[in-house]
């Protein structure tokens, strides 16, 4: 499949320095934090981020954002709707590494079908879901 031509609306730079044991800026100042390995990869672990924690932020929140514009589009009320990340690191065949994600919603006051049907469609919207479809497992489910 080829890549997509974008025409920019936004660019988002980060800077890393040192690695999974370094720290991590913006390009403006509003994300300036440490990384550690987590304690299950072999690090000190603690309340510092790492780049999972940081990926799991940025598609739940984009990944939300996909569902609440599906949901207006179809009538739906999400306004109480959230989303949940978790991404997983772990061995691929190769010896290499590779990552999965689930992504869990939370959608009262929708039927289950209603809320997996909104889900299945911010899928195709999310602009996260677009750049990993293909390349990692994401899996989508629906709480309650």
């Amino acid at each position: 499949m080829a890549p997509v031509t974008i025409s920019p609306l936004y660019t988002a730079t980060a800077t890393t320095q040192g690695g999974r044991n370094g720290r991590v800026r913006s390009s403006d100042g509003v994300v300036d934090m440490p990384l550690a390995m987590p304690k299950e990869l072999g690090g000190a672990g603690g309340a510092v981020t790492n780049p999972e924690q940081l990926f799991a932020a940025g598609y739940s929140a984009c990944f939300e954002s996909a569902l609440r514009l599906v949901a207006g589009k179809a009538g739906k009320n999400v306004k109480d709707a959230s989303i949940t990340a978790s991404v997983t690191i772990g061995k691929t065949p190769d010896g290499g590494f590779g990552l999965a994600v689930e992504l869990k919603g939370k959608m009262p006051g929708l039927s289950k079908e209603e809320a997996e049907q909104l889900m299945h469609t911010a899928h195709q919207v999310c602009p996260y879901s677009k750049a990993t479809s293909g390349n990692i497992d994401v899996k989508l489910s629906v709480e309650g």
